[in-house]
């Protein structure tokens, strides 16, 4: 459990990164660089957050997992097309769902009881 938290933590601020590094490609030269580095670091945690995800063997996280990885790689196929009116919208949405899921299994900490 503990490990799927630090994965989907590190998911939710690669994302962040992610968004910031699209600023960049807007805005400067290498931006486009920054942006493919950080493209490869998302699938790259979002696998692992899926392989952390089987292990614990906790359907409520896998099922999220798959479709976060299902979502990079239409996000990867957008972004390759250039069509950026889809490709945004669905970034935020990545990075909100995981932010979502992030502060769930954060709080599901808090939640369980002491065993005595």
């Amino acid at each position: 459990m503990r490990f799927l938290r630090v994965t989907l933590t590190l998911q939710t601020l690669v994302l962040l990164i992610q968004a910031i590094t699209a600023g960049m490609l807007l805005s400067s030269p290498g931006g486009r660089a920054a942006h493919s580095v950080t493209a490869i670091a998302v699938v790259a945690v979002v696998l692992v957050n899926l392989v952390a995800a089987l292990v614990a063997r906790q359907r409520a996280m896998i099922v999220p997992a798959v479709v976060m990885l299902l979502l990079t790689l239409a996000q990867m196929a957008l972004g390759m097309a250039h069509m950026k009116t889809l490709h945004v919208p669905l970034g935020v949405l990545m990075f909100g769902g995981s932010l979502v899921q992030t502060a769930q299994i954060w709080a599901s900490r808090r939640t369980v009881p002491a065993a005595a």
